[in-house]
C-alpha cells in the first residue's frame, strides 16, 4: 500500500478499542445489546408520539425528530464498530471513511440545532403562554425542523469535501473505532489549514451559537419560574424542562470534551467517543420516557392496550 512517502493510500485501518480477541468478543456483545436497545427505545418513542393525539404538540414533534436522528446516528457508528470488532481485517475505504465522517458531522450539527429549537419551544411555552399557539404554529415548527436538518447536511458536506481535498500518503492507522474528523485529519500529509479553519468555524458558529440560544432560553425560563408565586407552578415548569436540560448537558458536555481536545488516541478519548456516539443515543429516549409523565402515561396505556389485545 505504501511504496514511498508520496504514495497515496486507498484505505485506512481502524485500530479499534482493543486488540485482545476475548475483549473484542465481549465488547461486540455489549455494543450489540446497546444498539438494539437504542433502536428499540427511539422507535418506541416515535410510535408513542405518533399514536397518541395528545402528544401531537410542538414539543413532541421536535422530540420525534430527535429520536429519529438518534436512531440514525447510532446506525452510522455501531454496525461498523461491530464489524471492526468481529473482523480480522480492520480496513475501511476512503469513500466509506469520508461518508461516515460526513454523517457523523451531519448528525451532531442537526442535533445541536434541534436541541436549541426545543429550548426555544420551551421558552415560548413558559414565557409567552398566551401567544404560544401562534408563535409555534405548524408552519413555524416545520420550518425550524427543516432548517435544522438543512444546516446539518450543509455542515457535514462542506467539512467532508474540504477534508477530501487533503492528501493522505501514510501512515494510514486511525486510533479510533470510527472515522471521525480529528483523528483522520492528523493523517493528512498536505497542509490541513483549510480543514482546521472549517471545523473550528463550525464549532464556534454552530456549537457556540446554539449553546448561547440554549443558555438564553433557559435563563429566561428560570427567571420566569422564580417569579411565579405558586410552588406548584414552579415545579411544573422545572419538571417539564428538566428532561431536555439533562439531554443538553450530556450532549454538550461529552461533545466539548471530545472535539475541543487534541486527538491523541488515548483511553480517555476512546471512552468519550463511546459515550458520545454509542451511549448518548440510548440515554435520550430513556431520559424523556422516565422523567416525562405524559410519555410514561402514554407508554403504559399503549402496553396495557397491547396486553388486552393479546389475551
Amino acid at each position: 500500500m505504501e511504496v514511498n512517502n508520496l504514495t497515496t493510500i486507498t484505505a485506512f485501518v481502524l485500530l479499534g478499542l482493543s486488540d485482545n480477541p476475548h475483549i473484542q468478543v465481549l465488547l461486540s456483545g455489549l455494543f450489540l445489546v446497546i444498539y438494539l436497545l437504542t433502536i428499540t427505545g427511539n422507535l418506541l418513542m416515535l410510535l408513542v408520539i405518533r399514536t397518541h393525539s395528545h402528544l401531537h404538540t410542538p414539543m413532541y414533534f421536535f422530540l420525534s425528530h430527535l429520536s429519529c436522528l438518534d436512531a440514525f446516528y447510532s446506525s452510522v457508528i455501531v454496525p461498523k464498530l461491530l464489524e471492526n470488532l468481529l473482523s480480522k481485517w480492520k480496513t475501511i475505504s476512503l469513500l466509506e471513511c469520508f461518508t461516515q465522517i460526513s454523517l457523523v458531522i451531519f448528525s451532531g450539527a442537526t442535533e445541536a440545532c434541534l436541541l436549541s429549537v426545543m429550548a426555544y419551544d420551551r421558552f415560548q411555552a413558559v414565557c409567552h403562554p398566551l401567544l404560544y399557539v401562534v408563535a409555534m404554529n405548524r408552519r413555524v415548527c416545520i420550518g425550524l425542523v427543516g432548517a435544522s436538518w438543512a444546516i446539518g447536511m450543509g455542515t457535514g458536506l462542506i467539512n467532508t469535501l474540504l477534508l477530501a481535498q487533503q492528501d493522505f500518503c501514510g501512515p494510514n492507522l486511525i486510533r479510533s473505532f470510527a472515522c471521525e474528523l480529528p483523528p483522520v485529519l492528523m493523517l493528512a500529509c498536505s497542509d490541513p489549514h483549510t480543514s482546521i479553519v472549517a471545523i473550528l468555524t463550525t464549532m464556534v458558529v454552530l456549537g457556540l451559537g446554539t449553546l448561547v440560544l440554549l443558555l438564553g432560553s433557559y435563563t429566561r425560563i428560570i427567571m420566569t419560574a422564580l417569579g411565579i408565586n405558586s410552588a406548584k407552578g414552579r415545579s411544573k415548569i422545572f419538571s417539564t424542562c428538566s428532561s431536555h436540560f439533562l439531554v443538553v448537558t450530556i450532549f454538550y458536555g461529552s461533545g466539548v470534551f471530545r472535539y475541543m481536545t487534541p486527538a491523541s488516541g488515548s483511553a480517555l478519548e476512546q471512552v468519550l467517543s463511546v459515550q458520545y456516539s454509542v451511549v448518548t443515543p440510548l440515554l435520550n429516549p430513556l431520559i424523556y420516557s422516565l422523567k416525562n409523565q405524559e410519555v410514561k402515561g402514554a407508554l403504559r396505556r399503549m402496553l396495557a392496550r397491547k396486553s388486552r389485545l393479546t389475551f
